[in-house]
């Protein structure tokens, strides 16, 4: 493989919440930074930038992943979703949004993007997933205001409303 060059970039293709996305890339770029800097994804976060937090938490080809951990240029033609479509249309919340606002289970939001990404894959690939299945994936996200407990009642909330099909929000 050729080396290139530090002034050089690399062009990158993929899909984003469903939309096509081709832009150029420095080989070194986060994921996250290109994310919201050259795709306009704000809503994922960077926290500590070793993946750690979990507030920069994606899918990527329906598998969990830290955007801060992960190369712009790694992404070709995979599939990446980000909180932006977890919405199943503009103006309207998700079952797991919409429990997280009824339930107060965010402060100044900055974790938010990351637990939500991180629960829906979670309650797609365990609809069953009980309240120990659900603090072990929050596990890997570091919140500073809420203290967890609303973030767990509303994940309670939506997998029981998901489990019972009442997904009208």
């Amino acid at each position: 493989m050729p080396r290139l060059r530090r002034d050089e970039t690399t062009s990158v293709r993929f899909t984003l919440n469903g939309e096509a996305v081709s832009r150029r890339a420095d080989p070194r770029m986060l994921l996250s930074d290109f994310l919201r800097h050259e795709c306009g994804a704000t809503g994922t976060h960077v926290g500590c930038e070793h993946g750690v937090c979990g507030a920069c938490t994606i899918r990527i080809d329906g598998t969990m992943a830290r955007a801060c951990l992960t190369l712009a240029v790694q992404v070709e033609g995979a599939e990446i979703e980000t909180v932006e479509g977890l919405a199943p249309e503009p103006g309207r919340l998700s079952v797991l949004q919409d429990a997280f606002r009824r339930h107060h289970a965010l402060q100044c939001g900055f974790c938010t993007a990351g637990i939500l990404m991180s629960l829906d894959t979670l309650f797609s690939d365990e609809p069953e997933a009980d309240e120990v299945r659900i603090r072990d994936v929050l596990g890997g996200h570091l919140c500073r205001c809420t203290g967890y407990e609303p973030i767990v009642r509303a994940a309670l909330d939506a997998v029981s409303r998901l489990r019972s099909g009442k997904t009208n929000v």
